[in-house]
């Protein structure tokens, strides 16, 4: 945007240059009288401020333009990256809540499993304690 506006910039300045350099050079070798140069010079740097004003005008009506249409992009850059942020949050409450559902599945079937190999240990243990005692019974 710097380099437009010193485009621009250098546009106005050239033209308005030119044209006043142009309106002089053709006024001075004009065959006239004093006071109608004056009167020919007046005019015309009155009409080259018309259209510098016109120009300057013109400019800024594009530059608020340009501000107005940077300031919707951005408005709605903001909106989209909060959208975003918010379906990320809800995807991650989600992962959360999914993992924290699998590892309470994970920690009451590890429960089970245990509470199962307990109570086959403890028949094995009570199997070997009966035989223990029935072999001592039968060999006294």
């Amino acid at each position: 945007m710097s380099q437009e506006n010193n485009f621009g910039k250098g546009i106005l300045i050239g033209f308005l240059t030119g044209g006043a350099v142009g309106a002089v050079l053709g006024l001075l070798f004009a065959p006239k009288s004093g006071k109608e140069l004056r009167a020919e010079i007046r005019t015309k740097s009155d009409e080259y401020l018309d259209e510098a004003d016109r120009y300057v005008a013109e400019a800024k009506d594009k530059a608020i333009h340009l501000i107005n249409e940077g300031k919707k992009r951005s408005e709605k850059l903001v909106e989209d990256a909060k959208v975003k942020s918010e379906q990320l949050l809800k995807d991650a409450e989600k992962v959360f809540y999914d993992a924290r559902s699998k590892s309470n599945e994970y920690i009451k079937t590890g429960k089970e499993t245990v509470d199962q190999k307990r109570e086959q240990l403890k028949s094995a243990i009570k199997a070997g304690v009966d035989a223990y005692k029935e072999t001592k019974k039968s060999s006294e």
